[in-house]
């Protein structure tokens, strides 16, 4: 073993000096970390897509079947006329390929914190600056502070999620617009990440054409398939036409584009499932707040903030008794004593206000 240890220098220093991105092991537990749906697909609908998947032809590199999937996906988003539709292996991916798009030298990316990990992961990757504006102490956006790092920075994207992870709000519209704006005034990229979209009471869409600058990031990770990992980007052709460059080809597998094309033949059934999530959200913030010593921040994603008077010891008493959540305390010092949990069904939903209620 010592013969190789050699070799871990061609490794950057800044690779072997970073965190890697950390998946809680979920086996025997309550799985309530990550924001995924917690509803499957019916037993038809599984045989269904079973036969499906198993009359492809995998032994054929993808075809043309991703261009009818970004069709349905334009469709199914109402993408605003002239603009085009790129697809991803998860949003990471994007993130990751827009980072390479735009790596020249001095470039930076900008973003709120407490935010999406990836968004400063994957510019750090790429040898790009990241710069994260604190939000405000209720997890707002902090309007003159974002003004000022867009004017002194000069970045080349600015990323808002819309709702934000992990706080899961929606933003006030009028900052979202100065900022956008102010970004395009100063010549750079606006990406707003809609993976929350299903739960959500707003849109970015109906204000995209506005903007030649501005990008729209969505997944279906949310909307019900975190497993087949697609996201799609969508923007003024010729802008997405030049970041498409970056993408390798067949990114997107057969079974992935498929089961796609297949969760939107059947849109209303996943628009039930997050109708449902939705239901079940605000029954659970309703219990939250008869809980002694926690305090909740408004959702309009598939998770709820919560603030306790000690996370570890929360998040550890819940583990114990089966229910896995996020401890995010140690993210950011503004999510200080802070728990993440996901919108499961109604008896997951339960399970977990007692095994919190049960540890605080």
């Amino acid at each position: 073993m010592s013969d190789t240890l050699p070799a871990l220098q061609r490794i950057r220093a800044d690779v072997r000096a970073m965190h890697a991105y950390s998946v809680q092991d979920a086996r025997g537990f309550i799985k309530l970390d990550a924001m995924e749906n917690p509803f499957g697909l019916p037993p038809a609908l599984q045989a269904e897509l079973g036969a499906r998947l198993g009359a492809l032809a995998l032994n054929r590199y993808p075809g043309d079947r991703g261009a009818d999937l970004q069709r349905a996906l334009a469709a199914h988003a109402q993408m605003p006329e002239g603009f085009r539709l790129m697809l991803g292996n998860g949003s990471d991916e994007l993130i990751s390929l827009l980072a390479i798009a735009c790596d020249q030298p001095g470039a930076t990316v900008l973003a709120p914190v407490p935010g999406f990990v990836m968004y400063a992961m994957s510019a750090k990757l790429q040898g790009l600056r990241f710069v994260g504006v604190p939000l405000t102490a209720d997890f707002e956006l902090d309007k003159a502070a974002m003004l000022a790092a867009i004017a002194h920075e000069k970045p080349a994207i600015v990323y808002l999620a819309y709702p934000n992870n992990p706080t899961a709000n929606l933003w006030d519209d009028a900052v979202v617009e100065k900022i956008v704006e102010a970004q395009g005034v100063q010549g750079g990229l606006v990406v707003i990440d809609e993976a929350y979209q299903p739960f959500a009471a707003r849109s970015y869409i109906d204000r995209l054409a506005r903007h030649p600058h501005v990008l729209l990031m969505r997944t279906l990770s949310k909307f019900g398939l975190a497993g087949i990992r697609l996201g799609y980007l969508m923007g003024p052709a010729a802008l997405v036409a030049e970041i498409d460059k970056v993408r390798p080809p067949y990114n997107i597998s057969v079974l992935n584009c498929e089961c796609a094309l297949f969760a939107l033949e059947h849109a209303e059934v996943f628009e039930a499932q997050a109708r449902q999530i939705r239901e079940e959200r605000e029954r659970l913030v309703t219990g939250l707040g008869r809980l002694p010593g926690v305090k909740t921040w408004p959702s309009d994603a598939n998770m709820v903030l919560l603030r306790v008077p000690d996370a570890a010891k929360t998040f550890e008493g819940m583990k114990a008794q089966g229910v896995l959540v996020k401890n995010v305390s140690k993210m950011h010092e503004l999510l200080a004593n802070c728990l993440r949990l996901t919108v499961g069904t109604a008896d997951e939903n339960a399970r977990m206000l007692a095994a919190l209620e049960a540890s605080l």
